[in-house]
């Protein structure tokens, strides 16, 4: 089941809720959460809390909160984290490097998380069919094949800003519909695929601005 008409900025606060709920349910000795606390440990109001969880249902009892088991199931549900999600790094300099050894350990390790680097792939011939932490690097003139293949469905980029935007268009192709961007530069994906930026340069250039008070 999918829901219409969710703005993303619901979609992208409900992790934080997720995250909150995982690290009660994993310390357990958190069973109940109000929207308070909840609100609290997420760095939002409990109003934003309860309308959020709102648009996908009812999930707590007025003066009892939420079940902290309950929520967490029902939140990976709805974010699909319920079930396997395979994922593509393209472009394996020195943070694709460290991006796929970092999701390499926490699949090892946890084994709720199901965001999984299956496929890696560059346009440099000396990393084409070396491997990285057990995965084989592929050419990206293989994308479209190595996604039917593998099922991929997420892909994460990490090339220069220049190429950007033709990965981000075979990615298209190639029937991948999110994807996780870490250029700097302003892409463009048609309707029906979703596009993250992360540009670590813009943070810390905003960040730098604190350091003059």
């Amino acid at each position: 089941m999918r829901w219409k008409k969710i703005s993303d900025a619901v979609v992208r606060r409900l992790p934080l809720y997720l995250r909150v709920l995982e690290e009660a349910y994993h310390s357990g000795d958190v069973k109940l959460m109000s929207s308070q606390e909840l609100g609290e440990r997420a760095g939002v109001s409990p109003a934003l809390v309860r309308k959020d969880l709102a648009w996908f249902g009812e999930f707590g009892k007025q003066g009892v909160g939420y079940e902290v088991r309950y929520l967490r199931e029902e939140l990976r549900k709805i974010l699909n984290l319920d079930r396997e999600i395979r994922v593509a790094v393209i472009g394996v300099g020195s943070l694709g490097h460290a991006l796929v050894r970092y999701n390499q350990q926490r699949y090892r390790e946890d084994q709720h998380f199901n965001l999984h680097v299956v496929a890696l792939f560059d346009a440099d011939p000396a990393k084409i069919h070396t491997r990285l932490d057990g995965l084989m690097i592929h050419p990206i003139d293989t994308l479209a094949e190595v996604t039917r293949r593998e099922g991929l469905q997420m892909a994460i980029v990490t090339v220069p800003a220049s190429a950007a935007q033709q990965v981000v268009d075979r990615c298209v192709e190639a029937g991948i519909r999110a994807i996780l961007n870490f250029a700097p530069a302003k892409l463009t994906v048609p309707e029906g695929v979703h596009l993250a930026n992360a540009d670590v340069s813009l943070e810390l250039q905003r960040l730098a601005y604190y350091l003059g008070e």
